[in-house]
């Protein structure tokens, strides 16, 4: 295997928590699976073979075995950080040259995206990070080798991931990608994405929700 890519999810029934004041509990718990299934589908039409989704969740396993992809069975909800680490390792152990992660709720993720991604590392050591739509978050990583640094979430990751890679003697390479960038976790997110991905999985169910139907131009 000479690329990996990981993306760690948690369960469903818990997902989405900011979004509390814009969706009910299941309006939050389809809007989860659904933009996990938009993100599998530029992944796996990306690297058909290579997606892995660390997770705890049955449900979300049963996602991921029905859209072809591979599961890794966390032990616990140990967090964003604590999952890539253990998929870095998987990658390791799976003897993957590569190793690229992404969240689950990037529903405007496309397959060019991810494919134009891995072009921009032609050569190990390297790494190439896609930093959120506020700047302050990663919202993919790009290692090679997959042990290349560690990788710490939350914001201000996308900083502390540009300084880590060139404490570590690597010149970073940053790509900005509307799809990826955008990461649903705020109300505030949820006008963007009806108006970036309006034909995604993400955007259809949206829509159907009613009242949150109403596009405003992307910050």
């Amino acid at each position: 295997m000479s690329l990996l890519l990981a993306v760690p999810v948690k369960d469903l029934v818990n997902a989405k928590q900011r979004l509390v004041p814009a969706l009910s509990p299941p309006e939050r718990r389809e809007l989860a699976r659904a933009m996990l299934e938009d993100v599998l589908d530029a992944a796996l039409a990306a690297l058909p073979g290579s997606v892995l989704v660390v997770t705890t969740d049955p449900d979300v396993q049963a996602i991921v075995r029905a859209a072809g992809a591979l599961c890794l069975t966390e032990s616990g909800n140990r967090g964003h950080t604590a999952a890539v680490a253990f998929a870095q390792r998987e990658a390791l152990a799976r003897g993957a040259a590569r190793f690229l992660t992404l969240p689950g709720d990037v529903p405007c993720v496309t397959a060019q995206e991810i494919v134009a991604l891995c072009a921009a590392l032609a050569e190990a050591p390297g790494v190439v990070f896609v930093p959120s739509r506020s700047g302050q978050g990663t919202n993919a990583a790009l290692l090679a080798p997959p042990d290349l640094i560690p990788l710490t979430f939350g914001e201000p990751s996308f900083q502390n991931h540009l300084k880590t890679a060139r404490a570590a003697g690597v010149t970073p390479r940053v790509l900005e990608l509307p799809g990826i960038s955008l990461d649903v976790d705020a109300p505030d997110d949820l006008p963007v994405l009806l108006e970036r991905g309006p034909a995604t999985r993400s955007a259809r169910l949206l829509r159907g929700f009613g009242s949150l139907a109403r596009p405003t131009r992307a910050r």
